[in-house]
């Protein structure tokens, strides 16, 4: 009776261990740190357990609530992004976006960018609570490797545009903060400096620069 029962907690716990190898909410690197700021290099079909990166990648953006995550966000200074819209509500997707998509974006280059710029609010999970009006043009096409490493040359419009081309701005050190207005950029400054000195709070957990 007793080794059925320690067989049956050894069964419990294995596929606990399991489960939670198979994917895992990793923090995110807030506003301040350098990470967030590095330039990002490149990397091939052998990087080491790249699904599993890419797993965890996904399991973080949707905990955090966001439509799109970058690596430099978790900590790894290499040219990976992901992007879902596919997520979002009908009520809240826009017209001129005709395709709404989940991808992995990997060595991505933006080839062209281009329409007339258009503003729309955005945010970061990297710089909690702080939103502002960005210009970005409403079309891109982008070259990049998909997760199994397939090479693609593909054109968005619309949010699914805006949120690639905010993920790719992370893989050139840049924040949506960057492009914000003077005035906008003088208001906000308070709260970037408590993100900073980690006097902030999210539903998930970040690392503050030291």
């Amino acid at each position: 009776m007793l080794a059925l029962f320690c067989r049956n907690i050894w069964a419990f716990c294995f596929s606990f261990l399991i489960d939670y190898q198979s994917s895992m909410k990793l923090p995110i690197y807030a506003y301040g740190h350098p990470i967030l700021r590095k330039e990002t290099e490149e990397i091939d079909e052998n990087y080491p357990d790249l699904a599993k990166l890419l797993d965890d990648m996904f399991e973080t953006m949707y905990y955090s609530k966001g439509m799109g995550l970058a690596a430099p966000q978790i900590g790894r200074n290499i040219r990976i992004f992901l992007v879902d819209t596919e997520q979002l509500d009908t009520d809240d997707r826009d017209e001129n976006s005709s395709e709404y998509i989940k991808e992995v974006f990997i060595n991505p280059i933006i080839i062209e960018e281009s329409g007339k710029r258009w503003e729309y609010e955005e945010g970061c999970l990297s710089i909690p609570d702080v939103r502002g009006k960005v210009a970005r043009q409403p079309q891109v096409r982008i070259e990049y490797y998909d997760q199994n490493f397939e090479l693609k040359d593909k054109v968005f419009d619309g949010i699914t545009a805006r949120v690639i081309q905010h993920e790719y701005d992370h893989l050139e050190g840049v924040l949506f903060i960057d492009l914000l207005k003077p005035l906008k950029k003088r208001f906000v400054q308070k709260h970037l400096e408590k993100i900073k000195k980690g006097k902030i709070r999210a539903d998930y957990k970040l690392i503050f620069p030291r």
